[in-house]
């Protein structure tokens, strides 16, 4: 059930990345401000993901369940009615409040981590990761709605799904029987998991993997028409592939790292995003060359979304996850945020090409894959979690 709230809100916070292209043709917008009305909602998801983290410690995964998922409904609507009226600055303001929908990630994870022992959540928390097919969703049918029903009905019809996937939460969904809220102030708690060390490492990492996954999975539209002039409607179908090739991927990592030390899986996702990117720069011939490079980094994208969260399960103290979560997916939202601004920026219209965009990419994966192999251990000590449980009580002491 987890899985199905984070697919409808994950369409719904990709409602604008499908038909930028359209956008940008009908407002006559440049490549940066395409970027940036993709861009607007990546933020605000981002970002939003802390609060919720907390709020999920507090409230459980129920509740939170509900309440994004309503408070997404008239976000998606607007920005339906922005697009309708061609408001590129309606669209941004809009767009802004769509981000409410990927905070939705942040709820999930606590909730799974409740659910399944702790030889379990690597697989349990890959399996609700895989929920971002709904941007595959998004990808692949928002464009294709549009032509069937109109812009407008397309808006009303995910935020329909938003509100019965709401209704469903309320009748079935149940706390785990482990949940126990966390009534510590918000504010201290956010502070008690910004002094331990795995926020920051495993936030970094997430940053890249993540944020690659998003990136893509939004301006990859942008990027098909622009190099390669397919029409909007077949680069949303190509996209949907890459989307769906990263979302199976995903709990295939959090496997993974259930049996062999998760370091060892980051390490194979960095090393296969930085090869996979550099191949990229070279712009293989559609439309097999360049969909084997693409799907092929979509898996280890994939693969290693689920490998960093299954050691943050594996690393965290039990009553701080729901607030490491949503630094975690936060930064790896960031991730995802700058990317396209990045690629907008250094568009090459002379010689119709992303190269440097995509090389910074190749720089990103290896900096990460240096500093996993190098900085991070291949087995943390037994009361690792207890420790680091301690050191922020240890700092008020001090």
């Amino acid at each position: 059930m987890a899985t199905w709230v984070s697919a409808i809100n994950f369409w719904a916070w990709n409602m604008i990345g499908p038909l930028s292209t359209t956008y940008a043709g009908e407002m006559s917008l440049s490549s940066s401000e395409a970027s940036m009305l993709v861009a607007t909602p990546i933020l605000v998801g981002s970002l939003g993901r802390i609060a919720v983290g907390s709020l999920t410690d507090r409230y459980g995964g129920r509740i939170m369940f509900i309440a994004i998922s309503l408070a997404s409904i008239l976000p998606v609507l607007a920005v339906g009615f922005a697009g309708n009226a061609g408001s590129y600055p309606m669209l941004l303001v809009f767009g802004f409040f769509l981000g409410i929908a990927g905070t939705i990630f942040a709820v999930g994870i606590p909730f799974a981590n409740n659910w399944y022992d702790a030889s379990r959540r690597g697989f349990a928390t890959g399996v609700f990761g895989a929920g971002m097919v709904g941007t595959a969703l998004s990808a692949f049918f928002t464009p294709r709605f549009v032509n069937w029903f109109g812009l407008i009905v397309t808006h009303v019809i995910v935020a329909i799904a938003l509100a019965l996937t709401a209704l469903v939460c309320v009748v079935a969904m149940r706390n785990a029987p482990a949940f126990v809220p966390n009534t510590d102030p918000v504010v201290p708690k956010f502070l008690a998991a910004c002094k331990l060390r795995v926020t920051w490492e495993m936030s970094f990492l997430y940053a890249i993997v993540f944020g690659g996954f998003v990136a893509f999975s939004n301006y990859l539209p942008t990027y098909i028409k622009t190099i390669y002039d397919f029409s909007a409607v077949d680069a949303g179908t190509r996209t949907a592939g890459f989307a769906l090739a990263a979302v199976v991927a995903r709990p295939i990592g959090g496997a993974l790292s259930d049996r062999i030390p998760p370091k060892y899986v980051v390490l194979a996702a960095f090393a296969g995003t930085a090869v996979t990117a550099l191949v990229a720069t070279q712009k293989p011939p559609p439309d097999v060359w360049s969909a084997a490079d693409f799907i092929t980094m979509a898996i280890f994208l994939g693969i290693g979304t689920g490998g960093v969260f299954a050691w943050v399960a594996r690393r965290t103290p039990a009553k701080s996850v729901g607030s490491v979560t949503g630094i975690v997916a936060a930064a790896g939202g960031l991730g995802g945020y700058f990317p396209p601004l990045v690629m907008g920026a250094t568009y090459d219209p002379v010689d119709n090409d992303y190269t440097v965009g995509l090389l910074l990419l190749v720089a990103c994966a290896v900096v990460a894959l240096l500093y996993t192999a190098f900085a991070l251990k291949t087995h943390e000590p037994v009361n690792a979690a207890a420790t680091q449980a301690m050191q922020p009580r240890q700092e008020e002491n001090k």
